[in-house]
């Protein structure tokens, strides 16, 4: 066997075509798109590449055939609390199932990782946001994976564990019926601040998407980055993504809580279009921009995803939050747009997020596992911290 590292148009195609030959045969497996695959490693397409290092490699047989795949990658920006040494990443993890051939790749991300000065490595994880290829599918394998979701065979749990590896936390997914109805005490919060005028809840305008940009900037910063491995966002990183969203968006699951106008909380959907990217093998050229334009007027997609939700602290015990749903659900409930409901993951650290999923009525549909493997023992391993909730 022998390891190569990427270098060229010609390998990035075999980095590519790893993931592609694991997973032939599966049913469920939906291939994601080259182009945002080529992205991720693209300087002038990853923004989070500026803070970061990375190396990726193609495992090659004796036959010269692809059989392995791995990225491994240093960000300052990825920062765990609570660690007094330096964490390295890796993802991309594709291989046969061969133990010899994946402790190889392991190695490989470790020897390089080690000499950019870092002491253990977590993964497998995204060079990027959290909402995209992160960790390892444990359980979930009899559906399709939604956009962005993590997806590989079974047997990696044993490779990655027979290595050493250990689970630092568990990912958890949720899913529901979008015409379930919500628990009785969603509708008196909403009935509750329904009553008061400086209080509302509102779906986005595409015409808006600066302002919207800005809200989501305001409650992110407020809610999420405090917390470990994450930080602040732009305006006009937001307003970025939004654009790069416009295609697919729908103004209809894109929600926000407002008190005398100032935004407080966000609640952001949208349609898994993994059941568009399912018919295009990977490619997105004109083709597949016209199909995926004509099965949208035909609202081919039933199913929905949840990529990001935030209450501001100050308002967190309020119920702000199921105010916002339940004029959501008043909005979509009863119609035939979508049918079903998949929320993206939560850790097992976060059960202030899990105790929402499951008063909502929703039910765990996948558990994929970020694994932690600390070099030469040198350090004990703990798994990753509970959130601390307490406003300041």
């Amino acid at each position: 066997m022998n390891l190569v590292a990427v270098t060229s148009k010609e390998l990035e195609k075999q980095f590519i075509a790893v993931n592609v030959k694991v997973n032939s045969g599966n049913s469920f497996y939906i291939r994601p798109l080259d182009k945002e695959i080529n992205d991720t490693f693209n300087n002038a397409k990853n923004k989070h590449l500026q803070y970061s290092k990375f190396c990726r490699w193609v495992l090659f047989n004796e036959d010269k055939e692809p059989i392995g795949r791995i990225a491994a990658f240093t960000s300052t920006k990825y920062i765990c609390k609570g660690t007094d040494f330096k964490i390295g990443c890796f993802g991309y993890f594709d291989c046969i199932n061969n133990q010899e051939a994946a402790n190889m790749l392991f190695n490989q991300a470790k020897k390089w990782l080690k000499e950019e000065g870092v002491e253990a490595m977590d993964g497998p994880i995204n060079i990027g946001d959290r909402d995209k290829n992160w960790g390892l599918l444990i359980e979930g394998f009899d559906k399709e994976p939604i956009y962005g979701m993590s997806y590989n065979p079974p047997y990696y749990q044993q490779l990655f564990e027979n290595y050493g590896f250990q689970n630092y936390y568990n990912q958890y997914y949720f899913t529901i019926d979008v015409h379930r109805p919500l628990a009785e005490r969603y509708q008196e919060r909403y009935n509750k601040f329904k009553a008061k005028p400086e209080y509302s809840a509102r779906h986005i305008d595409k015409r808006n998407l600066k302002k919207h940009a800005s809200d989501f900037a305001t409650v992110y910063n407020a809610a999420w980055a405090q917390h470990e491995e994450a930080k602040e966002i732009t305006e006009e990183q937001v307003l970025k993504h939004f654009d790069a969203m416009k295609p697919i968006m729908d103004e209809r699951l894109i929600w926000f809580t407002y008190y005398k106008e100032e935004p407080i909380a966000m609640f952001i959907n949208i349609p898994d279009v993994n059941q568009y990217f399912k018919h295009f093998n990977g490619k997105f050229g004109l083709l597949q921009k016209l199909q995926l334009l004509l099965m949208k007027r035909r609202g081919v997609c039933k199913k929905l995803i949840g990529i990001a939700f935030g209450v501001v602290p100050k308002y967190q015990t309020l119920g702000v939050d199921s105010f916002m749903m339940q004029e959501c659900a008043n909005l979509i409930q009863g119609k035939d747009w979508y049918h079903e409901y998949e929320m993206g993951w939560t850790g097992d650290w976060n059960p202030k997020m899990i105790n929402i999923y499951h008063n909502l009525g929703a039910e765990q549909s996948r558990r994929l596992v970020t694994y932690r493997f600390i070099f030469d023992n040198k350090y004990p391993f703990e798994r990753h911290p509970a959130l601390d909730y307490k406003i300041k």
